[in-house]
């Protein structure tokens, strides 16, 4: 398989390789972008509207952490964005425009544990984060280019995957959804839901059960691929069109990777961007606002060590702590019990600063962060989605050695 010469080698610790993207806009795709590396090598290079071939990036990624690469798009249309992992990695992949604003995410339809997102996207710079869906270390190729070009991974051949195959789209079999009215059936019953729209309309769609993994695939009246996604919470699919859909019919075709029989309640409704945020922040992937809007613990100063207890479940809970000079910041979250908690830490612009899982004692993360004088914001989650158990944190804040 041929690969671009330009690769980028992303690790927990250190990048090699390759020079931030943006230096110069930490804020890019919600902070996320600012250490970011462009898929084509540099800005000029990763305008996808203009490049001669798909761009490409190599990445490899342990400690739970991410790989971010940023592209261009001159010219408004139709995109491929994709990730493989070596080795029977399984990759995840989020897409963020330069706000921050979430665009599409995707966990397997690449297949075999490849991510695989096709969208309209205007005028813009784009973030493409890759992680491992399981937190392992993974190498990868992260691939983005437009859709007549070639593509990284095979997918599922534009249907939605079945554990019989893959589904094509069929209204004639398709059952009506009304916005705000929940449907529940499993798979074995219905497979494809048909929306109406009268007026151009923004919306988010969901299918929900775990035990069924479900995959959501939307497609418009003439079986045009417009969106599709795995694992958006958990292994529940979410669909965003974030910008409004014209009118005409759309059909939805449902998929999955779990049980046939488990009950999968699939929902339209309109798009709330609010909604969307808190989504992110319940998620730990976007540090809220310390306006008071979302609940944020304030622990104030920290000068020496802080002990807090919380029950935590798999939505985060979000703290803030102030600092005068710089150190070292050590934070501990002690599972008193069963559990796998998380640590992510930003600073008050937004930027994550860090991220662990399991670097502590067992499935207990330890998070170690370089600071500056400031206000910075942590999220402790449960990783597993059924877990609600009390957690330890532990603050330790030091400084650096005077001669």
């Amino acid at each position: 398989m041929i690969r671009s010469a330009s690769t980028a080698l992303i690790t927990g610790l250190f990048a090699f390789a390759a020079l931030p993207a943006a230096a110069q806009d930490a804020n890019l795709c919600g902070g996320i972008g600012g250490a970011g590396q462009w898929l084509g090598g540099d800005e000029a290079a990763s305008d996808l509207s203009t490049a001669p071939s798909y761009v490409e990036q190599m990445a490899l990624v342990l400690l739970r952490n991410e790989y971010v690469g940023l592209f261009n798009v001159s010219e408004a249309g139709d995109y491929r964005i994709e990730a493989m992992g070596r080795g029977g990695g399984d990759t995840v992949i989020d897409v963020t425009d330069a706000a921050g604003n979430f665009v599409i995410s995707d966990d397997d339809s690449g297949g075999e544990g490849s991510s695989l997102a096709e969208t309209y996207l205007n005028p813009g710079t784009y973030c493409v984060a890759m992680r491992s869906f399981d937190g392992t270390p993974l190498t990868g190729f992260v691939r983005a280019g437009r859709i007549d070009q070639e593509a990284l991974t095979p997918g599922f051949g534009g249907g939605a995957p079945g554990q019989d195959g893959v589904q094509e789209c069929d209204l004639s079999q398709a059952q009506a959804l009304i916005f705000d009215e929940p449907v529940t059936q499993s798979f074995n019953q219905q497979q494809f839901y048909r929306l109406q729209l009268d007026s151009p309309q923004a919306l988010s769609l969901t299918a929900e059960n775990e035990d069924a993994d479900p995959i959501l695939t939307l497609f418009d009246g003439a079986a045009n691929w417009l969106a599709e996604n795995d694992d958006f919470d958990g292994l529940n699919s979410r669909i965003d069109m974030v910008d409004p859909l014209p009118v005409g019919e759309y059909c939805i075709a449902l998929g999955l990777y779990g049980n046939e029989d488990a009950p999968i309640t699939v929902t339209v409704k309109e798009y709330d961007a609010d909604e969307a945020q808190r989504i992110l922040y319940a998620r730990g992937e976007a540090a809220p606002s310390l306006d008071g809007s979302y609940p944020v613990t304030a622990l104030g100063e920290i000068t020496t060590r802080l002990r807090e207890d919380a029950t935590v479940s798999s939505d985060a809970q979000w703290y803030s702590f102030d600092v005068y000079e710089g150190g070292l910041m050590l934070i501990e979250a002690i599972s008193q019990g069963n559990g796998d908690p998380v640590l992510i830490m930003y600073d008050d612009l937004g930027r994550q600063v860090g991220y662990n899982d399991d670097g502590g004692e067992g499935l207990d993360p330890l998070l170690t962060v370089r600071i500056q004088p400031g206000t910075y914001l942590v999220a402790v989650k449960q990783l597993n989605a059924d877990t609600t158990g009390l957690v330890r944190m532990v603050f330790e804040r030091y400084v650096p050695a005077r001669p």
